[in-house]
């Protein structure tokens, strides 16, 4: 599949066609993103539509019908076109069509952008639109991984980096139900009164660790040691899930999301899920997050 490339004062991003998904993000010829090892995760950073997370069973039930979905959605599933190129900055584009209808019955327009918006900043812009004549009801997210140690730092060790907060405060999470649903039935408070938070690979030995309203919407993966890795600003996502691979994966996913998976005491009727967007017909959502390399 084709790629794209942007550039601007020694920062470089690749971008794959298909599923306009990021697979590379150098500094000065330094690596970020995680590679896609396949003895982890074959993959770099898809993008989240129009769920987030599972639906029970993969099924739903919606005003226009029955929906038809895996985990994350449909976006990552298609080749994105490109509209819009320049040096720092490119727009794909993805419409709904017989196939997508077939298990989202929805029209809409989703254009993903990355822009090079600073020397060391990427900034992923969603912008939805209801194209139809119904409400379109959605959720988007991102799911970039980063490379842990970060380039540079090969000596230091996965235990050796933190999550870090803009000011202390505490949070609790809901554990993941049996077929990737979500529980508030049992919570694992991970966050207490605290501004940073250890990272070990055990941390994630039940999936991923989903953050509700983090303070201004900053969030810093760092190491102590250096003080390298990355830094993502997500104020327009209420939540974000952090996730690596069981084992010795050496990469963190930092992911900015609208919605979650189907909780265990909700029903089946997509309107109903947790914060789901409503988009009213021919409205437009658009929602950014930026990652600054540290």
């Amino acid at each position: 599949m084709p790629n794209t490339t942007i550039s601007a004062e020694g920062l470089v991003a690749v971008i794959d066609h298909f599923g306009a998904q990021l697979t590379s993000l150098k500094k000065d010829g330094n690596e970020y993103l995680w590679q896609a090892d396949p003895r982890w995760w074959a993959k770099h950073a898809p993008i989240l539509f129009p769920i987030v997370g599972s639906l029970r069973d993969g099924k739903a039930m919606s005003s226009q019908g029955p929906i038809t979905l895996g985990r994350h959605g449909l976006a990552r599933d298609y080749e994105h076109a490109v509209v819009e190129h320049t040096d720092s900055k490119v727009v794909f584009e993805l419409v709904d069509s017989e196939a997508t209808r077939a298990a989202y019955p929805y029209a809409f327009k989703l254009n993903m952008t990355y822009e090079l918006t600073g020397p060391a900043s990427l900034t992923q812009t969603f912008r939805v639109e209801n194209t139809g004549d119904v409400v379109l009801p959605f959720s988007v997210g991102g799911h970039p991984a980063f490379n842990v140690p970060a380039p540079g730092t090969e000596h230091e060790r996965f235990s050796d980096y933190e999550l870090a907060f803009t000011r202390r405060w505490t949070c609790d999470t809901p554990v993941i139900a049996p077929g990737g649903l979500n529980t508030y039935s049992t919570v694992k408070r991970i966050v207490d009164d605290a501004d940073t938070m250890a990272l070990t690979h055990e941390f994630f030995d039940e999936d991923s660790v989903m953050l509700t309203d983090v303070p201004d919407g900053t969030l810093t993966l760092r190491s102590r040691v250096s003080g390298h890795g990355v830094k993502i600003d997500f104020a327009d996502f209420r939540y974000i899930g952090i996730w690596s691979a069981l084992g010795d994966a050496q990469f963190v996913a930092l992911e900015p999301w609208t919605g979650f998976s189907t909780l265990d005491t909700e029903d089946d009727v997509f309107e109903h899920k947790c914060d789901i967007t409503l988009l009213d017909p021919g409205a437009v959502d658009e929602r950014s997050f930026t990652v600054t390399l540290l």
